[in-house]
């Protein structure tokens, strides 16, 4: 901390040297299109030399600002896919707006047949920060939601249960449109073809929440950028009558811009899964196997809608985002103990589950933006509330020493309802203003989050299913946390080198409280529980700018991952009674510092990422397992520290003017200490993935896509998940002068994809296998509609 201040203090004291600099500004497009191009190379060079004078990239609107001194030079853009663009100009001391330049698309000629114009899918772009993902690029997605984007998205880990880590890390930030919302709670609820791009930002700056030690996942959602009326409708149906239909209308003049969407998605599933563990209780060896096997009906009706109003220098806007969901799962579950030394069951059952689920979820912002005349000036006010409310009920039939349920009346009839409740409200201001030749970039911003669980629980009679309420095991959990954070960036050019240093500072006020327990399975001193806390998060961005080709960058930010709602409740679930999870009221954030080395090269038709990263992570909050009288508790807990590191490399190559590869390797190694835990809570192991899309252009205009990924076994503190692997197939073809596109989706060609791991500890070991239905067939027709 103290040597991140005196670097800032001295880039201040020193900047006043290059204070004299002149700005040279413009915009980057794509003249077919009409569209901006984002991350675009631009560079200056002296008339007489190969190594630039200073560079940047482009930024998401396509525009660049950059600081030079005045004089003649030779200025280059690049971008993959497209014609460099050369020209000389004069830069001036009141400097130079150079408006807007259109690259060209690159003309190639092979074996005498002319290939103009040739598109080139770029679904991963890396940027300074991370990369971005345009989901429209890869078929695989089409017709899919946003954790399918995800799994095909580098350094990102999508789990059978949809949760997401990236870089091995469990705990991830994700934003909708910049914004903490309550839509991250669910990502399948999200249709990719709602997706305009999703950002991955793996060491963000003090701009952002502390917040994940894995670093921030952005979803930009469409909005309708071109001007005039557009309109897209897009149909898919897949087997087991899967369907998910969606249309977005936009319209977007000088004075204002509106644009909406609905979706419905029926996406029916079956699945099951297989638990087997090994125990030694009182002398005795035990033998515990359970063998589920579910269906799942879920429907989702998503609307978005969103406007934009201009005047002078202002603009105002809305989005929102409506999402109802309505689930009905059925589970059944067999499941046995057996004492090995004499081979008596101990425990037989069968359990039953039926559930319904509704899910309602509100998303909705009110955003200011003012610009000046100095472009590198802005203002930015934002007031956003997102609510997120679940009703879930289950009934469920238990027979007791029987692994058979057909031709017998249940024993006993379990039910429950649970009604949970999120909001998340959000204030924030952003400002950037120039000064000392430099722009610096501060903001205020507070999150207030309330979780609500109420869970009643009741037995039935299996003649008259009458149900009465079970006092013991029902109760009602309330989260509620504030966070109130202030930050400060400083950034600046000088000839070659960008850098950037921040601050942030983040209190955190933190509640919860059980509430209706008239029981003794929670410790008295468990029911509330106050935390308050202040912390400083420092970052730091440099990169240097080699020549046209090459990049260095190198990043650091200390973070922080507060334990949620769940991992804080206390009371255990009982959802099933032979495996039950609880949390921790006492849980402490994990606290990260991350820091990242990387290289970008780009030269034609291939590019290249590499980035070396460390993380140190202290109080590491890991999934611990114990075995009590046959029945395995599962928690979270605090171990000593973690440390990962490991290096990963994104590549973008056109092989031909028919082929392009676009391919993700990492490898990493992990490990954990929980020796304040038990002895036994160390591990270490290496892992690794690799993520390939290749695209081939096949006559009569069709594009075959494959995308495979490979996932190596990881670690946890006890245990680790086993390796994963699939491969998908797409094929498409425009018509109509590509207003129309028809595509076949081939998910899981192989059927190989499914959740496999193993967890070790005192007296015990456990295997278990989770497999979903993966290998289905989608058809996707898309209709775009422009009117000027």
């Amino acid at each position: 901390m103290k040597y991140t201040l005196i670097l800032f203090l001295s880039f201040l004291i020193l900047n006043p040297v290059f204070a004299q600099n002149a700005i040279v500004e413009g915009i980057i497009s794509d003249p077919d299109s009409g569209k901006v191009i984002p991350f675009a190379q631009v560079a200056f060079y002296q008339s007489d030399s190969q190594s630039p004078v200073t560079g940047a990239t482009t930024d998401e609107s396509g525009s660049f600002n950059i600081s030079i001194e005045p004089g003649d030079y030779r200025m280059i853009v690049s971008f993959v896919g497209y014609q460099d663009f050369e020209q000389k100009i004069t830069v001036h001391e009141g400097g130079v707006n150079l408006g807007d330049i259109e690259l060209s698309v690159e003309e190639e000629i092979m074996d005498e047949v002319v290939v103009e114009g040739n598109e080139v899918r770029r679904p991963v772009m890396t940027t300074m920060e991370g990369m971005e993902i345009k989901p429209d690029e890869t078929i695989a997605n089409v017709g899919g939601t946003l954790l399918d984007i995800l799994r095909n998205t580098p350094s990102v880990n999508v789990s059978d249960d949809g949760s997401v880590s990236l870089r091995g890390s469990g705990s991830t930030n994700v934003l909708i449109d910049g914004r903490n919302s309550a839509l991250a709670t669910d990502l399948e609820q999200i249709p990719a073809s709602a997706i305009e791009t999703v950002e991955i930002i793996n060491n963000p700056n003090a701009k952002y929440d502390a917040s994940a030690d894995g670093g921030v996942i952005n979803i930009k959602l469409k909005r309708g950028e071109e001007l005039g009326t557009n309109a897209r409708a897009e149909l898919t149906m897949g087997t087991r009558m899967r369907t998910n239909a969606s249309v977005n209308l936009s319209q977007r003049t000088a004075r204002y811009a509106i644009y909406g969407g609905y979706s419905y998605r029926k996406w029916p599933r079956v699945g099951s899964r297989e638990t087997e563990r090994r125990s030694t209780f009182n002398g005795e060896n035990e033998l515990f196997r359970q063998e589920q096997e579910g269906r799942n009906e879920d429907s989702e009706h998503t609307v978005n809608y969103g406007g934009d109003y201009f005047w002078g220098q202002n603009k105002l806007s809305i989005e929102g985002v409506f999402n109802t969901e309505d689930e009905s799962d059925y589970e059944s579950s067999k499941a046995f103990i057996q004492n090995l030394d004499n081979d008596e069951f101990s425990t037989r059952y069968v359990r039953n589950n039926n559930e319904t689920e509704q899910n309602y979820t509100y998303d909705n912002a009110l955003i200011y933006e003012r610009d000046f005349d100095d472009k590198d000036k802005f203002f930015r006010a934002l007031a956003s509330v997102s609510i997120r409310d679940q009703v879930e009920n289950q009934k469920i039939d238990i027979y007791n020493n029987t692994l058979e349920d057909e031709g017998r009346d249940p024993n006993r009839i379990e039910g429950s309802t649970t009604d949970e409740f999120r909001n998340t409200s959000v204030i924030q201001l952003d400002y950037a203003t120039p000064v000392l030749g430099g722009l610096i970039e501060t903001g205020y911003k507070s999150i207030f989050r309330k979780f609500d669980n109420d869970y009643k629980y009741g037995l039935g009679n299996p003649q008259s299913e009458n149900f009465q309420s079970y006092d013991s095991i029902s109760n009602r959990f309330i989260y509620q946390d504030q966070i109130h954070a202030l930050y400060a960036i400083y950034s600046d050019s000088i000839p070659n080198f960008n850098y950037a240093v921040g601050l942030r500072a983040e209190q955190t006020l933190l509640e919860n409280e059980l509430l209706n327990v008239e029981n003794s399975l929670v410790a008295v001193e468990d029911l509330n529980n106050n935390q308050r806390y202040l912390d400083f998060f420092p970052s730091v961005q440099l990169a240097y700018h080699l020549n046209d080709h090459h990049i260095l960058k190198s990043t650091y930010s200390r973070r922080i991952d507060r334990p949620n709602g769940w991992s804080l409740n206390p009371f255990p679930d009982f959802a099933d009674s032979l495996n039950v999870r609880v949390g921790a009221p006492n849980l402490q954030p994990e606290y990260i510092n991350s820091f990242e080395l990387g290289h970008m090269y780009q030269k034609g038709g291939f590019t290249l990422t590499t980035n070396a990263f460390y993380r140190r992570i202290n109080g590491q909050v890991d999934w611990i397992v114990r075995v009590e009288d046959g029945i395995s508790y599962r928690g979270p807990q605090n171990l000593n520290t973690a440390d990962l590191y490991g290096v990963e490399f994104i590549n973008t190559t056109e092989l031909a003017d028919w082929w392009n590869l676009n391919a993700s390797y990492s490898i990493f190694e992990s490990r954990i200490d929980g020796t304040n835990l038990d002895e036994s809570f160390t591990n270490r192991g290496l892992s690794w993935y690799a993520k390939v899309t290749t695209d081939i252009s096949l006559p009569l205009g069709i594009n075959l896509q494959f995308t495979g990924n490979y996932f190596a076994p990881e670690i946890e503190a006890q245990g680790r998940d086993l390796a994963r692997y699939y491969v998908d197939g797409s094929l498409q073809r425009y018509f109509l002068n590509k207003q129309l596109s028809i595509s076949a989706s081939f998910r899981d060609l192989f059927d190989t994809r499914n959740f496999r791991g193993e967890n070790f500890g005192p007296e015990f070991e456990q295997t278990f296998t989770r497999k979903r239905e993966t290998q289905i067939i989608l058809l996707t027709a898309s209709y775009n509609l422009k009117a000027d």
